[in-house]
């Protein structure tokens, strides 16, 4: 059981543990890479840089910093943050326990521009296996992905639901799925349906009749780990109180996926802020 996981290992989610081990928290965090951050090749706007870097450069600054903290990193995809006594947070292989979470995705939304996507959410096209699969059981649904994330929406309605294909959209499967579910590799042209999904259609003209289609491409975002903790989310990005709390006291978010100017010093400054107000909810739960 850690203090606090941070979700996100950008500026948002490093700045926030630096905060959070400061305070002698134990913290983990947890990130795929760095982020848009990561893939910045000169940086010359930032303070204290003393001239042009680069964002690899920053991040393994920022890490040393942590390190040297003794804060622990993980990189690992995050495809789900669970809500009970406790939080967890669920990789594709394991399992954390937190007493409070930090999510510092970033904000990149994995979608497709696929006919019928946009105008069938909330008719069919889900973006959240564990908030909807109740509402498919004994059906024959779809899921649009090909990855750990994919596999992770596809296994929540796996046993409940009565099919599952999966459609790759003319990408390489990169995970194990069981060998109960179709592949599809076809690229799709069209989500069909009027007032609901009832099937997806591919480029060379084939037709499969479905009740429903899961959007699970790329890794979880953090609009979609949101949703999946029933956050309010809009236009993707995650609606947090002043301080960077969340409607689910112990939840906080900070940096891109929240909206605002997207730079480096707005994240670094709104990491520090969740990490504060978490810092904050712990002390109060010991009173």
């Amino acid at each position: 059981m850690y203090d606090v996981i941070i979700v996100g290992a950008g500026p948002a989610g490093m700045s926030a543990a630096l905060y959070t081990l400061r305070a002698n928290l134990s913290t983990l965090v947890i990130g795929k890479d760095g982020g848009a951050l990561e893939q910045t090749d000169k940086i010359e706007n930032y303070f204290g840089t003393g001239g042009v870097i680069s964002g690899k450069e920053l991040l393994e600054k920022g890490r040393l910093q942590v390190e040297n903290l003794s804060g622990e990193f993980l990189t690992e995809e995050v495809v789900a943050i669970e809500w009970a006594e406790s939080f967890t947070v669920s990789t594709q292989s394991n399992k954390y326990d937190a007493k409070a979470v930090i999510i510092a995705t970033g904000n990149k939304r994995n979608t497709a521009k696929i006919k019928g996507l946009d105008r069938l959410e909330g008719k069919g096209v889900s973006y959240c296996a564990v908030c909807d699969a109740f509402f498919y059981k004994g059906k024959d649904v779809g899921i649009l992905g090909s990855g750990e994330y994919a596999l992770h929406e596809a296994m929540a309605l796996n046993g409940l639901v009565n099919s599952i294909t999966v459609f790759t959209d003319g990408k390489e499967i990169s995970a194990e799925f069981p060998s109960d579910m179709k592949i599809v590799t076809e690229p799709v042209d069209e989500i069909t349906g009027e007032e609901k999904v009832s099937g997806v259609r591919t480029k060379d003209g084939s037709e499969y009749k479905l009740d429903g289609v899961f959007v699970a491409l790329g890794t979880a975002g953090a609009g979609e780990l949101a949703r999946k903790l029933g956050l309010p989310v809009e236009n993707n990005r995650i609606s947090v109180n002043p301080d960077k709390s969340t409607m689910i006291p112990g939840i906080f978010s900070a940096g891109d996926c929240i909206g605002g100017v997207l730079q480096i010093a707005t994240a670094v400054g709104e990491g520090a802020e969740a990490a504060l107000s978490a810092i904050k909810y712990l002390k109060s739960l010991n009173k």
